[in-house]
């Protein structure tokens, strides 16, 4: 599955809305700055997402962005699909059945991919931005608990990735 800038930056975006969400209206510029994003192309993912009712637009001197829901309503597979289309990698899973069904030479090879479809689909139907802010995703709550076993005498946990340009 390859994911757009597009939607990169609407997920970015999102985030940011669930991690203040009880603060109200965020303006465009402040979510920019604060996930260094190009505001007008912040914009105009805003605006798509304001017309899906995703988030709703705050006018006047405390106006800005919010989300329309909770964050734990919110699934990213509700997000890519509205940016970026379809989750499935390959072909949608109707078609993959119906090669299965057909090609039995090939069988297994569309099993799998349809396997990685249903994996994908079912990891970004049951995660919501909740629980991306409180880092409860099934690989990093496995990672918290293997660090936690392994380095129970440091002071400081090892930190992977960093800021952009790094």
């Amino acid at each position: 599955m390859k994911i757009s800038q597009k939607g990169l930056y609407a997920l970015q975006a999102m985030m940011m809305l669930a991690r203040h969400h009880h603060q109200g209206a965020i303006k465009i510029r402040e979510i920019a700055y604060e996930e260094d994003l190009p505001e007008k192309f912040l914009e105009l993912i805003l605006l798509e997402l304001k017309n899906a009712r995703m988030v709703e637009s705050v006018r006047g001197a405390k106006g800005g962005y919010q989300l329309r829901r909770e964050p734990a309503e919110i699934r990213l597979s509700e997000i890519m699909r509205l940016i970026d289309g379809p989750l499935a990698p390959f072909a949608d899973a109707e078609q993959l059945r119906v090669l299965i069904d057909r090609d039995v030479p090939h069988r297994s090879l569309y099993q799998v991919f349809l396997d990685v479809r249903d994996a994908v689909a079912h990891i970004l139907d049951n995660t919501s931005l909740a629980d991306l802010i409180a880092g409860n995703t099934p690989r990093l709550a496995k990672s918290r608990r293997r660090t936690r076993k392994k380095e129970k005498g440091s002071v400081l946990p090892m930190v992977v990735g960093g800021q952009k340009g790094d």
